[in-house]
């Protein structure tokens, strides 16, 4: 019988909706009364901070503060860069070019990322192009050629010391 409910169930499910808003006001007035932690640092540290330049993750260079891209090795800088969508595909793409061609942290952690964010892209592709066997298929190849780069960089014997200088822009291998 469907329509039959037992008062007890009732009863119990409305104490255990008010122990659990009683626990929730208890943290929100745990929360609110917590003591406010003093700044870590004083007003010359925060001047310093403030008036600190820029620089480029990747390669150390000095920044402008409207800069996009780095101008010594092209990787992206700006504070916005993966808010705004046009220039998400740029950082999208470093990620996966560093997957293909700098140096990963042997870590099963980083290549279970890589394929994730590579079959996320297979299966956008597969969607927008519904009933498309030949996009399909070829975005299995790439799907293919991507992974073969990733493991073929993923296995890439450890490098010399004093080759870690960062690649310029233009310049020959």
């Amino acid at each position: 019988m469907l329509g039959v409910v037992d008062p007890n169930f009732v009863i119990g499910e409305l104490g255990i909706a008010a122990l659990v808003l009683a626990a929730f006001w208890y943290l929100i007035q745990w929360v609110r009364n917590a003591p406010i932690s003093p700044d870590p640092w004083d007003a010359e540290t925060e001047k310093q901070i403030h008036d600190a330049t820029e620089t480029c993750p990747h390669c150390s260079t000095p920044q402008p503060p409207t800069a996009w891209f780095c101008e010594y090795c092209g990787r992206a800088v700006g504070p916005y860069n993966n808010l705004m969508p046009y220039v998400l595909v740029f950082s999208e793409g470093e990620v996966l070019r560093n997957g293909t061609q700098d140096r990963l942290r042997k870590s099963p952690l980083i290549v279970l990322g890589y394929f994730l964010i590579s079959f996320n892209f297979f299966l956008t592709a597969i969607i927008s192009f519904r009933r498309a066997f030949i996009v399909g298929v070829l975005m299995l190849f790439c799907l293919a050629l991507f992974w073969r780069a990733v493991f073929k960089n993923f296995y890439r014997p450890a490098e010399k010391p004093g080759d870690d200088q960062p690649k310029i822009l233009g310049e020959p291998k």
